[in-house]
């Protein structure tokens, strides 16, 4: 299992997101609250984000997210609006190395995390992955697939393999989208954007659980839809 989180709205800083909430993804890399399976998320990290041209930058690592220093030196001047991150824990099997951590890119706009494990016999071979790892392989099939299919595309692996566990998290920049599918998501409406996240960052009371088998989309002007995949 995997922690990962969303931001959309007005800019802030990588360190502001990632490394300074007091539950956020640095501490959930060693002691999440709400994981069921996995103690720990040491297996690497990744950050993507959108910068002031629109063009995707990422930063990924196969090291534990609190043995970054050079991570934590430069995140408080890196800005964006859109943001997405990710703590690992590795599917058993799966490698550890720079390509296996999500953020994965579909070499355009779009960013995805997988927070779960799938049997990755049940998905296309013919796909061009970032890495041989489950949620790699799961990344370029959703790419392949289209992005604003992925309800349909969700629940086709879903019937191929009971037993994955199909938490998603995307961004293009313009919108978040995740589905909720073995794990729940949680999100937070602020006044200057919105989160979605595995787990809140605090002890917010202002954020909502969204249910299993649901999708969320966040637009920058529709704010935070959530409907159910059944």
């Amino acid at each position: 299992m995997c922690r990962h989180l969303a931001w959309l709205g007005e800019p802030r800083s990588l360190s502001s997101l990632v490394l300074e909430p007091e539950h956020g993804l640095e501490r959930q890399s060693y002691a999440p609250r709400r994981q069921e399976r996995g103690l720990m998320n040491a297996d690497g990290w990744g950050v993507g984000f959108h910068d002031e041209q629109g063009q995707v930058r990422r930063w990924r690592s196969a090291r534990p997210l609190w043995a970054e220093p050079s991570f934590a030196s430069v995140a408080p001047v890196l800005r964006s609006g859109a943001v997405l991150a990710a703590v690992r824990s590795a599917t058993v099997g799966m490698p550890l190395e720079e390509s296996a951590a999500a953020p994965f890119s579909d070499g355009g706009r779009w960013l995805l995390s997988h927070n779960g494990k799938v049997d990755v016999g049940v998905l296309p071979a013919t796909h061009e992955a970032e890495s041989v790892c489950d949620s790699a392989v799961l990344a370029a099939h959703v790419f392949a697939e289209g992005v604003d299919r992925i309800g349909e595309v969700v629940g086709k692996v879903a019937a191929a393999d009971p037993g994955a566990y199909l938490n998603l998290l995307l961004t293009d920049g313009e919108r978040i989208v995740a589905i909720t599918w073995g794990d729940p998501l949680s999100y937070l409406v602020e006044p200057d954007g919105v989160a979605v996240a595995s787990e809140p960052w605090d002890d917010d009371p202002r954020w909502v659980d969204v249910p299993d088998r649901h999708l969320i989309e966040v637009t920058r002007d529709r704010g935070v839809t959530v409907t159910s995949l059944e």
